[in-house]
Order: structure tokens, then sequence, then C-alpha cells
């Protein structure tokens, strides 16, 4: 139920997944800026810049973008070194213009950021570091060497100190803010992206045992009669025989080889499960159908299947979604994991609702965390909690977020909470005392359609 992180996540932490393209338009739009910007300011707003520093800058922007389109083919990635080296690059580039343009008076010093922020959103923690502290170093030089601005006619635009100074420390409070902000969103996101693929692989998993066991159960149905046919024949062919043995052996063969077909048909027909009329399946029968591979686990589970007034007395027959399935037995699979000895399941249904009670007479959930329950990668309960329940177990939440993933896309909400007053004594202490979990759906989202009936099967993948 719990997982490791996927490949996914590895190979994102290992680089590999910055394309030289991105980068390099991105450096094109900067240059059109700079160049845009270094003919405007001596036009429209009389500014005198040196010309030959600004240039080599720009310079020195152009060629390397040349040089990387040239020499490396556009749907290059780059690996986490090439890509720290060419935020590195950027900052050191941005600096010398900042330096030749006025210093942190420029009010396009704000642009230092950038570099900061595509690194926290595209590489790993470290390089991040170290293209943040990269940058405030720069900051501090470009603040104590920058040519200040001049105009025209020789004269300075003279900036008074404060205003200097809350320039260098507003910029190196964003660097920092930005690195950290970003870096955190964007870590929240692949997390999240990463999870959502364990869930879609997950549900994948189960349509596919699923769409089996349709073939299965298929194949036992189709091939029953023809199989019966032959044990038919063959047995009469026994009876015709007597006295001549070489035939008489080949037909009772013939036989016990229809036999043998008809003992595996059988035995893989019980795992089919997409058959036309099996579509739909009483309330009862599903959640029992998703309990099944948790209940030969040394835990008792117990079904009780309650009526709520005014409903119809029958389960009311519901589609057999694989999210359904695959939702409930995960959320099974935890609560037998942490459940002391016994899990109870408590199935509602009336005639708007439909509810699915869960709950074990294990420690529960960890208060601290219970707010957190249904996110990816998240530990559920402190290593002390699982000593003596499930040794060595690190669970990072990620079955429980499918659960409530794939639950949630078939219209269920759902509840976690802790069945124990925290304030009862021991004495008091329900046999009930564990997590609970409640999905409840509208009748209208599972309710099985009352023109679904049983008919011919339909081939397999039409």
């Amino acid at each position: 139920m719990f997982a490791k992180r996927s490949p996914r996540m590895n190979n994102f932490k290992n680089g590999d997944l910055v394309p030289l393209r991105t980068l390099t338009n991105l450096r094109w739009m900067a240059i059109a800026g700079q160049i845009a910007a270094l003919t405007v300011a001596p036009l429209y707003f009389n500014i005198a810049l040196p010309w030959g520093l600004c240039a080599a800058a720009v310079g020195a922007s152009v060629i390397a973008n040349v040089v990387f389109m040239t020499v490396f083919p556009a749907n290059k990635r780059l690996a986490e070194h090439e890509a720290l080296a060419m935020m590195l690059f950027d900052l050191c580039q941005l600096a010398q213009l900042l330096t030749a343009a006025g210093g942190l008076t420029n009010p396009f010093a704000l642009l230092i950021l950038a570099p900061v922020t595509i690194s926290a959103t595209a590489l790993n923690l470290r390089s991040t570091v170290i293209v943040a502290l990269t940058a405030v170093g720069l900051v501090g030089l470009i603040a104590m060497f920058g040519l200040p601005l001049r105009y025209m006619d020789g004269t300075t635009l003279e900036v008074p100190t404060l205003l200097r100074f809350g320039s260098l420390l507003s910029i190196i409070i964003g660097i920092v803010f930005i690195a950290m902000y970003s870096r955190r969103v964007a870590t929240e996101i692949r997390v999240m992206s990463d999870a959502l693929f364990a869930a879609q692989m997950a549900l994948a998993r189960e349509q596919k045992l699923t769409d089996m066991g349709g073939v299965v159960a298929a194949t036992a149905h189709e091939l029953g009669t023809p199989l019966a046919t032959i044990k038919l024949v063959s047995t009469e062919m026994i009876d015709e025989l007597q006295g001549k043995d070489g035939l008489m052996q080949d037909a009772i063969l013939i036989r016990e080889q229809a036999d043998r077909c008809r003992d595996i048909l059988r035995s893989m027909g019980q795992v089919g499960k997409d058959d036309l009329h099996l579509k739909q399946a009483p309330l009862t029968a599903v959640v029992h159908e998703a309990a099944g591979p948790h209940l030969a686990r040394g835990k008792d589970v117990l079904f009780d299947h309650e009526l709520v007034r005014g409903a119809d007395a029958r389960p009311p027959n519901i589609l057999r979604k694989p999210e359904v399935i695959h939702g409930l037995r995960n959320l099974l699979q935890n609560a037998v994991d942490f459940a002391a000895s016994k899990v109870w399941v408590d199935t509602d249904w009336t005639s708007f609702s439909i509810t699915v009670r869960i709950t074990d007479d294990g420690p529960g959930f960890s208060p601290q965390l219970i707010g957190r329950i249904g996110d990816p990668y998240v530990r559920l309960k402190p290593a002390q909690v699982n000593e003596g329940l499930r040794k060595d177990y690190e669970g990072m939440g990620l079955g429980l977020f499918i659960a409530k993933t794939l639950l949630e896309r078939t219209g269920a909400e759902m509840t976690f909470a802790n069945a124990l007053d925290p304030f009862l004594s021991p004495l008091e202490k329900p046999e009930r005392c564990g997590a609970v979990v409640l999905v409840k759906w509208p009748r209208s989202a599972l309710e099985a359609p009352v023109g679904l009936t049983i008919g011919r099967n339909r081939p397999y993948g039409l």
C-alpha cells in the first residue's frame, strides 16, 4: 500500500530533465531585452553607457547561445552540472552588465532573480543553494564596484545611500525568499505529479486484471459446452469399444483430458470478473471482493451491512468500477496493517447515499498528521507507534493517497478520524478504538443502470 518514490522522482533528482532549448530561448529573450534597454537609455533618457563593457556582456550571451545551438541537438536535455553551469554563466553575464550600467541603482537589477528562480524550479537543492549563494555574492560585488549612471553631459545620477542600501537588502532578501518559495512549490508539484502517476498505474493494473479476468471467464463459459460434448461422446465410445483395448484406452485418455480441461477452466473461471452480467454487483458483494486479499492475514475482518430506515431492504446494485475496488482495498489494507486484532467494515445505504465505514482497534492516526492524511509521502505514524504492530514499517502515505484519489474520482467524500476519545480512561476504552475512515457516495454515482441485464459477452477489446 505504501511505496517508495517512483523512478520518475529519482530521475528528476539526478538531473537530465532540463531542456537545452528552453534555456536558450529564455536567453534569447533576455538578450533582446538587454539590447532594447541599451538602445533606449541613451536615446530617450540621455544616459551615457560604457558601450565596450556592455557590448562584451551581451556578445558573450549571443556567442554562448550560437555555440549551444550549433554543437548540441535541439532536443538535448541537460545534465544537472550542465544546467548549473548555464545558470552560473547567466548570473555572471547579468552581473557584468549591471556593474557597467549603474549597479544596483539600475532598475533591471531585479532580473538577477531569474536564474535563481529557474534553478529552484528545475534543479536539485544543492544546485539551487550554489546558484543562490553565487547570486548573493555577485550582488555584493555589484554594490561595491558598480559604475554609477551618467548623463551625456557628464553629470552623475546621485542616489541616496539609504536607497542604495535598501536596493541591496531587498534583492538579497528576494533571492532567498524566491529560492525557498519556488523550491517549495516546485517540490509539491513534482511530488503530487509523481503520486498521481502512481495512482494511474495502480488503476491501470486493476483494470488490466479485470479485463484479463473477463477473458478467462468468457473462455471458461464458451468452452464448457464443447468439452461436455467431448466427454459425453468419449464415454459412449468407451462403452462401445469393450474388448478393443487399444482403442478403448485412447477413448479413456480423451475423456480424462477433457475432464482435465474442465477442471483447469473451472479454476481459471473463478478469477473471471468482467463477464457482462458481473459488470454490476450488490454493494455488499463488491465490499467483500475488495476485502478478499486481506481476509487471511491474521486479523478478524467483520462485516456489518445495515439499512437506514426508508431505504430499499436489498443492498443496491452498483457498478464494479476498478477505482472503487482498488480504493477500498487500499483502505482495508491500511486498517489490517495497524489493527491489533479486528477490523470492522460497516456498509450503510439510503435512498440517496451509500456509505462504507472502516474501523480498526489499532492505535489510530497520529494526531499531528491527521489533517494531512491523503497527501502523498507523509508518514502516517511515528516509529514508536508502529513498533510491535508492523516491524520496520516505513510507509509514506502513498497508498492512502491512491485510495483517496481513486475514490474521489468516483464521486466519494472521505473523512479520516480516530474513534478513541483521548479523555477516556483505559477501562472505558471501546472495542473500536482505532482509526476510522468514512467513504460516502451519492447513490446515483455508484448505482448501476436498471437496463444493464445479462446478455452475450462482447468480444474482448471492443
